[in-house]
């Protein structure tokens, strides 16, 4: 019996740079060792309010890289969240054995209390038990999360180990944090500061459906300073990013170049962005490709969506058939 791995990523727009060579590389190379659910969280989503149209959008926009990044449908399961009720069902539960206290104490929580203070919803404060019910409810041992996520991942194990104290069971396992690398790639913003994501704006990230113009306007606006003023001397952060980019994008003799030039103080910002905006372009190039012709295809789309909706509810059904009667739902 194959390991199962989940992982999801939340249906807020396109995937860029930093969730392909931090995650989804990673899916498409794990897929034919262990027994994989990939799911698109709109449900997760939900806590920011999309307009109808929007979270239609951002879903397929999800759906389409996947399955131009390499995911097998047939291989793997990929899913959209909301085609699985038992998910729902299984976070009401587990809802029912969450504290306050701890829910409360939450790192994310308190971070997006300080970010949206106007938008604290009970959805927000429970986030935690929602993606520990996408774990356990496929019984996962394995889930390929980065740094940020591992106090979830943590909570995830708490719900599991609760419920089996509750009902005198051993039925949930404990999931734990996977890479299937040991090298695991940094990817950081274009904004001088911390990693790529959606949430900083469009001109942080590079998406993987970004035209070449679009990349490269991207890249010569990205943070900089006015240059080394002495030899050998430590990068400040912005520039250590772009050189982090380039390490991902880029050939080791570019990035040896670019190294040698900042060291003897003969870089020039200019060029050393044109070259990493041409590597984006190249790197990027296939998907790009792939991402325009998937999407066109409705059929398709539907037809994978379907199929990996009755795969996980396959999974789903059982685990909600089991969990109701360790409660004592019976039937009469």
């Amino acid at each position: 019996m194959k390991e199962t791995v989940v992982s999801g990523i939340r249906s807020t727009g396109k995937l860029h740079l930093g969730n392909y060579y931090g995650a989804v590389k990673n899916f498409v190379q794990m897929q034919n060792d262990y027994n994989c659910y990939f799911f698109i969280a709109d449900l997760h989503s939900l806590t920011t309010h999309p307009t109808p149209a929007d979270l239609h959008g951002n879903i397929k926009h999800v759906l389409v890289e996947y399955l131009a990044s390499g995911i097998d449908p047939e291989t793997s399961t990929i899913y959209i969240q909301s085609d699985v009720p038992e998910v729902a069902e299984l976070y009401l539960y587990l809802n029912m054995n969450a504290y306050m206290g701890e829910l409360e104490r939450s790192t994310s929580f308190k971070d997006k209390v300080r970010a949206n203070p106007d938008n604290v919803n009970a959805g927000l404060l429970t986030y935690p038990v929602l993606m520990a019910a996408d774990i356990l409810i496929h019984k996962a041992t394995k889930v390929p999360v980065g740094k940020d996520q591992e106090q979830h991942l943590e909570m995830a194990r708490t719900f599991g180990n609760r419920f089996n104290r509750l009902y005198h069971t051993e039925y949930f396992p404990e999931p734990y944090a996977f890479s299937y690398t040991d090298n695991l790639v940094k990817v950081p913003g274009l904004d001088g500061k911390g990693k790529m994501g959606k949430s900083e704006g469009e001109a942080n990230a590079v998406y993987l459906s970004d035209d070449p113009e679009t990349i490269r306007k991207k890249v010569m606006r990205a943070v900089s300073d006015g240059g080394p003023t002495e030899e050998n001397q430590p990068k400040p952060e912005p520039i250590q990013n772009l050189f982090d980019l380039m390490k991902v994008v880029s050939s080791t003799d570019t990035l040896a170049h670019f190294e040698d030039l900042y060291s003897k103080m003969q870089i020039r910002y200019g060029d050393f962005k044109k070259q990493l905006a041409e590597d984006m372009i190249l790197a990027t190039a296939p998907m790009r490709e792939r991402i325009q012709d998937i999407a066109k295809d409705d059929a398709y789309l539907r037809q994978v969506a379907k199929h990996g909706a009755l795969k996980a509810r396959e999974s789903a059904q059982k685990t909600i058939r089991e969990v109701r009667s360790l409660i004592g739902f019976k039937s009469f």
